[in-house]
């Protein structure tokens, strides 16, 4: 489809108003017709909101600056002679834009470029971002590199401590905020971190695993606390976005850190993985280091 047909798609989609049910028309958890041609129609926004306000969240002066990172290992269209053109890409989300996208719709919608003909790489960041931006009502940036470009990846760890060895004994598998302490003494600046963040789909139950990281300056936190609270998120049913907002209003409410950041890299599904960012606004956003498992 030339992008200039898709005027009038672009413009109902900002107009839709995203419901607040993801079960509702959501493409999750139901047997899906895969698309091989343009259609932006296929993205699904989920408000933010309504989540944060379970955080008592005041969407007018969040507590945190941000952005969730995907990493799209899985994309490909055609060129204008016909042959496939295969790429990975980045899409960079404000966290203080009003919807997130949900996973497997940016799938679905990423699958109809595959026979879709497009005049160069240039054409398809546009027309990503004009269809991403539209659906998270605010600007999403999009990086494309082909593969022919040869494009490398950094895969390491954190420069900080691993709680995962710590020997402790955990029984809670649903969110326990009050297993979080900060000890008195002097202040420190450290970055702890965890490969044992577990949490499921809010709506299909199914497993998305994580490295979870977290850095701040203050109150000694107590690590064995820490790592039984990342555990803590075992069974708990949310998407990525809404964990890591979780677990950085916990932190802060529980142990008021000076500042504070949490970082979460999830494992790819579908060719997707997903890494928000919050910040008080004393950190910096991590490089794009890839988790091992990603």
């Amino acid at each position: 489809m030339p992008l200039s047909d898709c005027a009038g798609i672009h413009d109902k989609i900002r107009r839709m108003p995203p419901p607040t049910d993801p079960s509702v028309l959501s493409p999750l958890g139901k047997a899906t017709g895969y698309r091989a041609v343009y259609a932006p129609e296929l993205l699904y926004p989920i408000p933010r909101q309504p989540k944060r306000d379970e955080l008592g969240i005041d969407g007018a002066a969040l507590p945190f600056v941000g952005e969730d990172r995907w990493n799209l290992y899985e994309l490909s269209w055609l060129n204008p002679k016909g042959k496939p053109v295969v790429a990975i890409g980045e899409l960079r989300v404000a966290a203080d834009s009003p919807n997130l996208i949900e996973s497997k719709s940016l799938k679905l919608y990423l699958n109809s470029l595959n026979q879709t003909s497009f005049a160069d790489t240039a054409a398809v960041v546009a027309t990503l971002a004009a269809d991403l931006s539209a659906a998270a009502g605010a600007p999403v940036a999009v990086d494309l590199q082909t593969l022919d470009q040869q494009p490398g990846a950094s895969i390491g760890y954190p420069q900080g401590i691993l709680l995962d060895t710590l020997d402790i004994a955990c029984a809670a598998y649903q969110p326990a905020p009050h297993v979080l302490t900060a000890r008195d003494g002097p202040l420190v600046e450290e970055t702890l971190y965890s490969h044992l963040l577990k949490s499921n789909c809010l709506v299909t139950g199914q497993p998305d695993w994580a490295m979870i990281v977290i850095r701040y300056r203050g109150r000694p936190i107590d690590r064995a606390g820490l790592l039984r609270y990342i555990v803590s998120f075992r069974q708990h049913n949310e998407f990525h976005e809404q964990c890591v907002e979780r677990i950085f209003c916990d932190i802060q409410r529980q142990c008021r850190p000076e500042a504070l950041a949490v970082h979460a890299r999830y494992t790819r599904r579908g060719g997707l993985d997903i890494n928000p960012f919050r910040s008080s606004g004393g950190f910096a956003a991590p490089d794009q280091q890839r988790e091992i498992r990603q």
